[in-house]
């Protein structure tokens, strides 16, 4: 999650519901850890429609006082959520208008990282939801985001973190951020190349994963060298993408993907394998994009 100036932000969506504070706690933390300044955002959507027919809509000018009159409420209680946890944690608060994807995605351009809050909810819901922000925000910044769920989940002892890999460059940027996380949170690291054997049968497949492992293997090498004191285990697990990596993840502090792998990863984060991890896992979940976008 380095970048090139020191002092990028932390950047964290605010959700107007005051009970839902753990994306904001995370990405306080976050930047306490890293002496980093901390960005709350809150982005004001277009009017909802769905009035009664009997009550007359108020105009766009009363609309637009309250929304902004909502807006600053919530970025004020969130500066001060966040003076009370790291008081020495530099805070400043943006209230913009518009699409929340499109705010996110610019505020990317110049931040270190990305925080956003998930709910579980039905599937139904998440059409509406956080989850239906998280996704084209992570397929399109210019940092790591971070997703993280609401309510807190409960983590193991030693601490670990989850990084999938699969042989790609994205993988490889995943696996970077997730030895300098491990690093920061004195944790342990898995490293888990998921292997999806194919249904035609018409390959070695002991040749195949072997080759995997050899990937595997290289591909952590030298960040191990760069990170001696992160304890790190890495395995070839064979199944689906989405329920090794969740099953790993259970209890760990994060899961740390790229976006856009190959292989058993085809597509993460940007479609049905990326989908599921979001639904699925309860720790917060990384997404690292290899290159500006």
């Amino acid at each position: 999650m380095s970048r090139p100036s020191d002092r990028q932000p932390i950047v964290v969506g605010v959700d107007p519901d005051p009970s839902l504070r753990m994306a904001l706690a995370w990405a306080a933390d976050e930047a306490a850890r890293r002496r980093l300044p901390l960005r709350a955002v809150h982005a004001e959507g277009v009017p909802a429609s769905g009035y009664r027919r009997r009550v007359a809509p108020p105009s766009w000018e009363e609309w637009n006082e309250a929304l902004n009159k909502a807006g600053k409420q919530v970025l004020e209680e969130a500066a001060e959520f966040v003076a009370n946890r790291h008081p020495q944690v530099e805070v400043d608060v943006l209230l913009a208008e518009g699409d929340p994807v499109r705010v996110l995605r610019g505020q990317s351009r110049d931040a270190t990282a990305v925080v956003l809050g998930s709910r579980h909810l039905s599937r139904v819901q998440e059409v509406f939801d956080s989850i239906s922000v998280a996704l084209p925000v992570m397929a399109r910044a210019h940092c790591p985001v971070v997703v993280v769920p609401e309510p807190e989940h409960i983590t193991q002892d030693p601490a670990y973190y989850v990084v999938g890999v699969d042989g790609s460059e994205r993988s490889a940027v995943a696996v970077d951020l997730a030895f300098e996380e491990a690093a920061l949170r004195r944790a342990e690291l898995r490293a888990l190349y998921v292997w999806q054997p194919s249904h035609l049968r018409i390959f070695d497949e002991y040749e195949s994963q072997q080759e995997c492992r050899r990937l595997l293997s290289e591909i952590v090498a030298g960040r191990h060298a760069r990170y001696p004191e992160v304890d790190l285990r890495h395995e070839l697990v064979v199944g689906h993408p989405v329920q090794a990596l969740t099953d790993a993840s259970a209890h760990a502090l994060g899961l740390v993907v790229g976006t856009r792998g190959r292989g058993g990863f085809t597509g993460m984060l940007l479609g049905s394998v990326g989908q599921g991890v979001l639904q699925h896992a309860h720790c917060p979940v990384f997404a690292v994009p290899s290159t500006p976008v």
